[in-house]
């Protein structure tokens, strides 16, 4: 009885520390277990913590500026998480219950900023996740964007538009007290493309009766919805390629690419990789991917897109239709040969061994065009020994479009094609420098440091300001 009486005293005694702040703010591994414990199950989350400790606790510790005010500690807690029902009716009138997120991370930037999700897989980790590594990501755009991430375990794939509707109109009325221009400002992500935006905003109008364009991002352009969205995220992979490879004296052109996923992102991806004259080889979706020898032009990815978002098809499909084009059925594409891969599908989809067999092939750069593609051990291995892009880097242009499209509808104005590009190329070609600033090793630069530091900074500075 003692001994368990002396070990629950120190439990105790060990979780007030962190309340009491009576610990060493510098002791990295003290601070991963109070982590832990406060967010037990939550797998996902606590990965993506730990990968931006990693680096910023080694900063911090020669910056008692922001260790003394805890800065990094509060940057890890979310400042809200709502958690409502999401009650609907299918096609045969039968009533359908699934849950809501919205988790509103850090708004010391601006208001809060992030997409929405409709996945099964979706939970509270894989939200907090999400919405901790958009607080970095918003951060190196150098836009006035805080954080935020939602969604639900709702699956739009396999529902009619009646049903996506009434779902989204459930949705959004368990959402739309807390969200607005200047508090929270959703767009879309996996399973919110342009249809679930627009029935989104719809019943957001209805319940306020505002035309305010700017709550929600990835809007029709007819409604106030901004020029290459959807393009962004791809587009602003393959920018933040382009700088790196140019950086370490190596063109684009030539290269042929690994690219997974077939949705927004990945379709953007290999196309601005077609148009640089790079050869992406490979798309995928969850039954397995194709590979094209010959490489994927601007004529094909149509096709594809014309599948994927018109017909909602599996891409297996594509390849039965192309005679030189395979298809690899519950097969991710790390195993085929190529210079450059740029996992543009979910988290955690390119593992330690897929990580071994691209290096084993003769790979010399990862970008991530998902949110954390690549698993914690994936990650180890790349970033020491090829060029890595980490995600809140290399797809912020997503985000930083969005940002735009925010100030377009303020201005209620609109820039063009040409002006949006301009502008979305600077703004990676920014990221990029952040990176190497904070990043840099000798003459090497670790981009993931360099990310993780920089965007650290940019927010930490925000919240020392405002006091605690």
């Amino acid at each position: 009885m003692k001994v368990k009486k002396k070990t629950a005293t120190r439990r105790k005694a060990a979780s007030r520390a962190h309340q009491d702040g009576n610990y060493d703010p510098t002791d990295r591994r003290a601070f991963l277990k109070g982590v832990a414990r406060r967010n037990q199950g939550q797998p996902e989350f606590l990965q993506a913590v730990e990968e931006v400790a990693y680096d910023v606790f080694d900063y911090i510790g020669e910056q008692p500026k922001f260790s003394a005010k805890l800065v990094f500690e509060r940057m890890t807690e979310p400042d809200r998480v709502l958690i409502f029902s999401v009650a609907w009716e299918d096609d045969e009138g039968n009533t359908r219950i699934n849950r809501g997120y919205r988790v509103q991370f850090n708004n010391a930037l601006g208001p809060y900023k992030g997409g929405l999700r409709f996945h099964p897989s979706v939970n509270l980790s894989i939200i907090k996740f999400l919405a901790f590594e958009q607080t970095l990501k918003n951060a190196l755009t150098t836009l006035p964007l805080g954080s935020a991430k939602g969604g639900s375990d709702f699956n739009p794939h396999g529902k009619s538009d009646g049903e996506v509707l009434r779902f989204c109109k459930s949705f959004m009325l368990g959402l739309h007290r807390y969200i607005g221009p200047n508090l929270d400002v959703p767009a879309g992500d996996i399973g919110v493309g342009s249809r679930e935006v627009g029935y989104l905003f719809g019943q957001y109008k209805r319940l306020t009766g505002e035309h305010a364009g700017g709550t929600i991002t990835g809007k029709g352009i007819e409604y106030g919805g901004s020029l290459i969205r959807a393009e962004a995220t791809g587009f602003g992979t393959v920018y933040f390629a382009v700088r790196m490879l140019e950086h370490h004296n190596l063109d684009i052109r030539g290269k042929t690419c690994l690219v997974s996923g077939a949705g927004n992102v990945a379709l953007h991806c290999a196309l601005k990789l077609a148009q640089l004259g790079a050869r992406p080889v490979t798309l995928s979706d969850s039954s397995g991917f194709i590979h094209d020898p010959d490489g994927l032009d601007e004529e094909k990815i149509a096709a594809i897109k014309e599948l994927k978002e018109v017909r909602r098809g599996r891409i297996s499909e594509y390849a039965r239709s192309r005679r030189r084009v395979s298809f690899h059925a519950g097969a991710r594409p790390w195993g085929v040969k190529a210079d450059l891969a740029f996992p543009c599908a979910t988290q955690n989809e390119l593992e330690g061994k897929d990580a071994r067999t691209l290096l084993a092939n003769g790979c010399i750069g990862v970008v991530e065009g998902a949110n954390m593609p690549c698993t914690a051990e994936a990650q180890t291995l790349l970033r020491k020994k090829v060029l890595f892009g980490p995600a809140k880097a290399a797809n912020a242009g997503g985000v930083a479009v969005s940002g735009l499209e925010m100030t377009q509808n303020s201005m209620h104005y609109h820039w063009n094609e040409q002006e949006l590009d301009a502008k979305l190329q600077d703004i990676m070609t920014s990221i990029h420098g952040q990176c190497l600033e904070y990043g840099r090793r000798g003459r090497k630069t670790d981009y993931v440091r360099g990310a993780n530091i920089a965007g650290f900074v940019r927010v930490g500075r925000a919240m020392i300001a405002y006091g605690v």
